[in-house]
């Protein structure tokens, strides 16, 4: 679910954001937001202790590699473990990207005397350039680390990936998204407009189409 997206920009005054970092951006080779894949460090967009809502750039990974794999997704709210961090405003955030990707249900021969593989299949939301999705994130030994918070896919994404969607935000939600009760995050995890999306695809980045 959602493993591959990608954020072309940099910081500045998005969803009520200063343009300043709370953290020093890294400097290596490695940090490259334009491409989001799970451990991958990445922008998002939180609020300090005083109120001061600004960028900061974490691991996709909300449990900071201690577990089998990333756990770069979380769906139920009412888990304990999930809960902890949903009720608490300081531990949300907002992802900000411009497209994200599922890959296709069916593999695809592409004719090249090479194995079928699975397309992917890139969204985008025609209303936003960049849009925000919820998420939350937590301190841990490797620094801050954060996931993006899914909800039941809208009829664009469905026949993609059935089980779920990422949790994208109306920029007039942002600020209850951080600030918000309990309730009101709930009452957000909802899928977006379908009609204000558009998808494109599938497309093969390791592989060309035969003649192509």
């Amino acid at each position: 679910m959602c493993n591959r997206a990608r954020f072309k920009g940099e910081p500045e005054t998005l969803f009520g954001a200063t343009s300043e970092l709370f953290a020093e951006r890294p400097r290596d080779n490695r940090f490259n937001p334009q491409e989001l894949r799970p451990k991958s460090r990445n922008y998002v967009i939180r609020e300090d202790e005083g109120g001061r809502r600004g960028w900061d750039v974490m691991t996709w990974d909300v449990l900071g590699g201690q577990a089998s794999w990333p756990m770069t997704n979380v769906r139920n709210l009412k888990l304990p473990q999930w809960r902890k961090l949903a009720e608490k405003p300081e531990n949300r955030c907002l992802v900000p990207l411009t497209e994200f990707a599922e890959f296709t249900p069916e593999k695809h021969d592409l004719g090249d005397g090479k194995p079928p593989l699975k397309g992917e299949m890139w969204f985008s939301v025609t209303d936003q350039p960049v849009f925000a999705v919820a998420g939350f994130w937590q301190a841990t030994k490797d620094g801050g680390s954060f996931a993006m918070v899914t909800c039941d896919p809208n009829e664009l994404v469905a026949p993609i990936h059935p089980k779920a969607m990422i949790t994208i935000l109306k920029p007039e939600d942002c600020d209850k998204w951080l600030s918000g009760s309990y309730q009101d995050i709930l009452d957000l995890q909802r899928p977006y407009d379908a009609s204000a999306m558009e998808v494109q695809g599938p497309v093969f980045p390791t592989r060309q189409k035969a003649g192509a």
